[in-house]
């Protein structure tokens, strides 16, 4: 068997990396080099929406291959159009930036709203962001980032951000009354990485109130609860709201690199030429991959399986841990769950990934499941059975 370091001597030493590399994967399974099989509850961090080696996507891509991969943004690009349409039409909204990550998008939303705020006259910008937030790891977007731990070594941050804690309207009131230069409020439905914490859907609608009240740009980053992970297309619809900006990344291309700015008509038109662009956004084989992706998604009800799979799933979790003692919560929608446990449970990504189980644990506290969309109850129950004892035995240790 071939041993995996982990550590290499020519890779940057940034990832805490678990000693196995993946070799190929079918549906929610994934297999390492050495021939270990493994059900996927992570997804790529949401990313592989439709699961590994999906015979209605791999040929698409294949033949997207054969003609074009990538041409720039000095040229028309089709499917740009295509997706960005289809994107409009889900969403409610109007136009669509490509990029390539979800921090690129995330980042080109922070541009948008300091742009939005300069076209006012208003020289210093100022942005709501929430506690527990994760938008990225640029200096910009970990700025607006609330975790202090990734901040560390990075100062001085980017100003002109205003922290606040989730689900307190009378808390985004008292930190913004007054205040002229504020222009945009930015969260995650559901924070991913800072626990899967969401926001309530009341909260979230009276938020659209005050940015409809105050003319502020209300930006959604949708990077890891967007893209049917709950249920909807986008999170933030169970509450029958709209943004003005909304980020997308990771399950838009099920593995094939790609982020999306979608804009709302107050936004819409903020940014023109040399304001902002990007060499690998748009190119012409992440297009493909995002069409390709959103069609087969409706064409096999994904968002339906989502809600159905990821109900059976909370309800087996909640059988099986809810009540003992040292578990928190578990909370979350759709295929996008966290577990809360009592205690730092770190050693739980290792000790699942030798029983055959990825998962991945957030904030420290937190096992986080994201699966494929593909997912069915039998392997959730599957899933719920592997990982249920070693919950049980870590909190009984």
């Amino acid at each position: 068997m071939a041993q995996i370091e982990a550590t290499s001597p020519h890779t940057m030493n940034t990832y805490g990396r678990l000693p196995i590399a993946l070799d190929h994967g079918q549906g929610v399974y994934v297999w390492d080099t050495n021939g270990k099989r493994y059900l996927d509850g992570l997804a790529g961090i949401a990313v592989n929406t439709l699961g590994h080696n999906h015979p209605k996507l791999v040929p698409a891509l294949q033949d997207q291959l054969a003609k074009i991969i990538h041409s720039s943004n000095y040229y028309h690009v089709p499917n740009q159009e295509k997706l960005a349409a289809k994107l409009v039409q889900l969403s409610g909204m109007t136009n669509v930036f490509f990029c390539s990550t979800g921090l690129e998008a995330n980042e080109a939303a922070l541009k948008l709203a300091r742009k939005f705020g300069h076209d006012r006259g208003i020289e210093r910008p100022e942005i709501v962001v929430y506690e527990k937030a994760f938008h990225g790891r640029s200096i910009a977007t970990l700025s607006a980032t609330g975790n202090e731990k990734v901040q560390q070594g990075f100062g001085p941050l980017v100003e002109g951000f205003i922290r606040v804690p989730m689900n307190d309207i009378d808390a985004l009131r008292q930190a913004t009354d007054g205040n002229r230069n504020v222009v945009a409020v930015f969260f995650e439905t559901i924070q991913g990485e800072g626990g899967i914490n969401a926001m309530r859907v009341d909260y979230l609608q009276k938020v659209r109130e005050m940015c409809d009240q105050r003319n502020w740009l209300m930006m959604i980053d949708e990077v890891q609860c967007g893209m049917g992970r709950t249920g909807k297309w986008f999170a933030h619809q169970w509450a029958g709201i709209v943004p003005d900006v909304m980020p997308l990344a990771k399950g838009l291309g099920s593995g094939v690199p790609i982020g999306a700015v979608v804009a709302g008509p107050r936004a819409a038109d903020i940014l023109q030429p040399g304001n902002h662009g990007t060499t690998f956004g748009g190119n012409p084989l992440a297009m493909r991959a995002g069409i390709e992706t959103l069609r087969i998604m409706e064409e096999d009800n994904l968002l339906e399986n989502a809600s159905s799979v990821g109900a059976h799933l909370k309800g087996a979790l909640a059988r099986e841990l809810g009540g003992l003692k040292g578990v928190i919560e578990i909370r979350g929608q759709g295929l996008m769950l966290g577990i809360e446990l009592a205690k730092p449970c770190g050693v739980l990504t290792q000790r699942a990934a030798d029983a055959g189980l990825l998962i991945s644990v957030t904030a420290d506290t937190v096992v986080r499941l994201l699966p494929p969309l593909i997912m069915t109850s039998a392997e959730a129950d599957e899933l719920v059975g592997i990982l249920a004892p070693l919950v049980k035995d870590f909190l009984s240790a």
